[in-house]
């Protein structure tokens, strides 16, 4: 299977999923208008990735902002990777990294983490 790879530039994330290592990962910011278009091809590949079993999949979220638009695609990401996980197809750890003194970050990141069946770290980290 083909590696995504999207350039994040203004509003829209960067997108990284390496079919080989197992690591995804969305970074920077993410508060486009139109999600849907713009996460419809990271969806797909998504979806296709997981009919296959045996990946360990470490999904990383490495954002500093992110709209109520972005946070619906990410409850549904977060959906397949526990629909994955609880199939026993394979195995998957979220990291939500989030700069230590931003609040909001963290506290999504623990509401996410309450929707997760799989692993689920809260990385704080220094800019």
């Amino acid at each position: 299977m083909e590696n995504l790879f999207i350039e994040g530039f203004e509003e829209r994330p960067r997108i990284e999923f390496n079919a080989q290592t197992g690591v995804l990962e969305i970074s920077e910011s993410s508060y486009p208008e139109y999600t849907k278009e713009i996460y419809a091809p990271v969806m797909k590949w998504l979806d296709e990735y997981l009919k296959t079993e045996g990946h360990n999949i470490t999904f990383n979220f490495r954002l500093d902002y992110f709209n109520t638009s972005t946070s619906s695609r990410f409850q549904k990401i977060i959906e397949k990777l526990n629909n994955y996980y609880n199939s026993g197809k394979g195995q998957v750890t979220i990291n939500w990294y989030y700069e230590e003194d931003d609040t909001d970050m963290l506290e999504y990141g623990e509401d996410y983490s309450r929707e997760a069946d799989v692993p689920f770290n809260l990385i704080p980290f220094e800019l």
